[in-house]
């Protein structure tokens, strides 16, 4: 099977592979329900969301380690 036919897993970040820590998805696997989502008060530039393979992208969160380096890194 193609590896473009493979569905990407929700829970990863298509960036680093590790683990994303979206709320939404832990609330689907778990069915407990979760609080709001650290990226609902993280900043994530466009720059990195244009860094993830088009063929992920709307596929999957990334994760805070990503988004904080982004940060980081961001000019101000």
């Amino acid at each position: 099977m193609p590896a473009d036919s493979i569905a990407p897993d929700p829970r990863l970040c298509p960036l680093c592979g590790q683990a994303n820590q979206c709320a939404m998805e832990i609330e689907k696997q778990t069915g407990v329900p979760q609080g709001a989502c650290w990226c609902c008060s993280a900043s994530i530039s466009a720059e990195l969301l244009r860094q993830i393979p088009e063929a992920l992208r709307n596929q999957a969160c990334v994760c805070p380690a990503c988004a904080a380096k982004s940060a980081s890194t961001s000019p101000t």
